[in-house]
């Protein structure tokens, strides 16, 4: 059954370039090696929030089951690259989630806030790609990146609901700061590919 996204293509300030499509298909190993890595950290972000805010039970347990999610993702990306033959070795990162993360406000309840509006959005945008790229992959990939949407989308809400329910007023315009900050890291260009990177920079 075909997830619904409409949500999420409307949260985001923009699609993903063509351009980034090119060179995910131009770079197969670095997306899956760098995919690995974004579910790796997906669920040590989760994993943090849950040893830093323990008084909060509503995000112990949406957190608890990001991160077995994303750790299960994990998994099943390392056997996709064992199948293909693909190393498993360092990349740098991408400047996209620390791009992010440099305008969170840094003392609580506003930094919990902005750490959840970020988590948002980065679940959104790669629930984004998923689906962007999927029908340009083999089979298999197609799949298994479509298998993903709706857990990502889940995220997503997941994360907006729980900056909303701890923010002290609204989140309308730090969720629109970040969605702005978001755009120029999605449209500016990159030196290397990365999951999360804008378009590659000309040679």
């Amino acid at each position: 059954m075909a997830v619904d996204i409409s949500e999420i293509l409307a949260f985001l300030p923009c699609e993903t370039p063509d351009a980034w499509v090119e060179a995910a298909l131009a770079h197969p190993e670095e997306l899956l090696i760098d995919h690995a890595n974004c579910e790796k950290k997906a669920a040590g972000t989760a994993l943090n929030l849950m040893f830093r805010y323990v008084d909060k039970l509503d995000l112990l347990n949406k957190m608890s089951r990001l991160a077995r999610e994303e750790l299960r993702h994990f998994e099943q990306v390392l056997a996709i690259m064992k199948k293909r033959g693909v190393e498993y070795r360092h990349l740098s990162s991408a400047r996209y989630a620390n791009g992010l993360r440099g305008i969170a406000r840094t003392s609580d309840p506003n930094k919990l806030v902005d750490i959840l509006i970020c988590g948002a959005l980065i679940e959104a945008r790669s629930c984004e790609r998923f689906a962007r790229i999927a029908p340009h992959l083999d089979d298999e990939l197609q799949d298994f990146y479509l298998s993903l949407l709706k857990s990502e989308s889940r995220h997503f809400k997941d994360y907006l609901a729980l900056a909303q329910r701890y923010a002290v007023e609204s989140i309308d315009d730090r969720v629109e700061a970040f969605r702005q900050k978001e755009r120029e890291l999605i449209l500016g260009e990159d030196n290397e590919f990365r999951f999360h990177s804008g378009p590659l920079r000309a040679a």
